[in-house]
């Protein structure tokens, strides 16, 4: 099962202030243990939400709003992707991660076309597996 893990942002991340080199140091070794155990695949930290920006739809109408967004607790400030067994595994591996001082994080599972059951069209599922492997390619070709 593959997971998202959701690190929450905070008044320091808004504010754009950089982890210390320690910290820094101490998650790379956390990254290594996830890759080499084959649980990791993506992992990005986020700018702050003043250099981002939200779409709301409304019908045909589409209005663009400007960051910072107002509510710290409701952003993010990175995130990874894991793949794991279950979500048990993914709660052992977030608790050995680096973090202090009251950090939030959130793990989700991801939507796999299996979820869907007979929801999901035939079709609509071998769309959705030509999509993600013409994604691969295009990454391992770039």
């Amino acid at each position: 099962m593959r997971v998202m893990v959701i690190v929450k942002a905070n008044q320091e991340s808004e504010a754009g202030v950089l982890p210390d080199r320690k910290i820094l140091a101490d998650m790379g070794k956390f990254n290594e243990e996830l890759v080499k155990a084959g649980v990791m695949l993506a992992g990005e930290g986020l700018h702050a939400s003043s250099k981002g920006k939200r779409v709301r739809f409304d019908g045909a109408k589409k209005t663009v709003i400007d960051g910072p967004f107002t509510e710290t607790k409701e952003l993010i400030a990175g995130f990874w992707l894991w793949q794991v067994r279950s979500m048990d595994e993914a709660v052992e591996w977030l608790k050995r991660a680096p973090f202090g001082g009251g950090t939030e994080v959130e793990i989700r599972q991801v939507f796999e076309s299996e979820d869907f059951g007979d929801a999901l069209p035939p079709e609509v599922k071998e769309q959705e597996e030509r999509f993600r492997a013409q994604a691969a390619a295009k990454r391992k070709g770039d």
